[in-house]
């Protein structure tokens, strides 16, 4: 796979998440690190930035909340910007035509939550053939709480999903493997 046939997916990295009980600053930082090295590891290799936004009918995730823009301070120029209503970016935002049309047959997938969107578009790309880099440090999500009263850590969910994903529906990979080919094409 080349840069030409890749493009980088930043699923829901949004100011909505901050409007959000469960929002913690906790890991905010290294996220924001590893995503802003991603996206300009991504320009500097020629790959596509796609930025996808998650939007509702109110709350902060809707369009009249004004949430529904880049989480700060992440500095993003994508060549085209998509918006979803499900977890799936694959789902009803145009994301499948534009991969098609652009003969992308690679996906990097980053952004929030880990264990939602990002994982969700994972499984759903690698099912519709598409090879999958997914980057577990470029992605971001918040404890939860099992239905025993278990609170599981960010680290334990990020965990559980590269567990499940690895080797099944992408590749589990740092910033540098991810970007890696492209980057050596480019030097």
């Amino acid at each position: 796979m080349t840069a030409s046939d890749t493009a980088l997916i930043v699923i829901d990295a949004q100011e909505s998440f901050r409007h959000r009980p469960y929002w913690r600053e906790e890991g905010v930082a290294f996220y924001i690190d590893r995503q802003q090295a991603l996206i300009d590891g991504a320009m500097k290799a020629g790959i596509p930035v796609v930025r996808i936004f998650h939007v509702e009918g109110a709350g902060p995730f809707s369009e009249a909340s004004g949430f529904v823009a880049t989480l700060a301070p992440l500095r993003i120029e994508p060549v085209v910007t998509f918006r979803k209503q499900r977890h799936s970016a694959l789902v009803g935002s145009g994301l499948d035509v534009w991969l098609v049309e652009h003969g992308i047959r690679r996906i990097i997938v980053s952004g929030i939550r880990t264990e939602q969107c990002c994982e969700t578009t994972t499984r759903h790309a690698s099912d519709l053939g598409y090879q999958v880099d997914y980057v577990g440090e470029a992605t971001l999500t918040f404890p939860m709480t099992d239905r025993r009263g278990r609170e599981w850590s960010a680290v334990e969910i990020r965990a559980r999903t590269e567990l499940v994903l690895e080797e099944r529906f992408a590749r589990i990979a740092t910033v540098e493997e991810a970007l890696g080919g492209a980057l050596r094409q480019v030097a």
